[in-house]
C-alpha cells in the first residue's frame, strides 16, 4: 500500500467542487478543507507507484479550478491504528 498527501490549492471559488470532484476518484480516501496557503488536502492510498501516478497525474490534473499541487509521499505511517488492515478490506 502506497499512501500520499496531496497539498492543493484551488480557485478561490472552486474549494467546495474540487473536494467533491476529489472524492470521485479512485484512490482519494479522504480531502481535508484546510487554513493556510493550500485550500485542500487530499489523502491518497493505492496499491502500487503506478497507481499513484494515475491518480495525481492523469486524474486529478483534469478538475477544473486546480491551481497547484505538491504531492508528499509516505515512507512509514506512525498511528495507533492499523491503517494497513482497515484499507485492505476487500482487497
Amino acid at each position: 500500500m502506497i499512501s500520499a498527501i496531496v497539498l492543493i490549492q484551488t480557485e478561490r471559488s472552486k474549494v467546495n467542487e474540487v473536494a467533491s470532484s476529489l472524492l470521485d476518484i479512485p484512490g482519494i480516501t479522504e480531502v481535508y478543507s484546510v487554513a493556510g496557503v493550500h485550500d485542500l488536502v487530499a489523502i491518497v492510498r493505492v496499491t502500487d507507484s503506478d497507481a499513484l501516478a494515475t491518480v495525481v497525474t492523469e486524474r486529478m490534473l483534469k478538475l477544473d479550478g486546480l491551481r497547484k499541487t505538491e504531492t508528499l509521499i509516505a515512507f512509514k505511517a506512525y498511528s495507533r491504528h492499523d491503517l494497513e488492515r482497515m484499507f485492505s478490506i476487500g482487497t
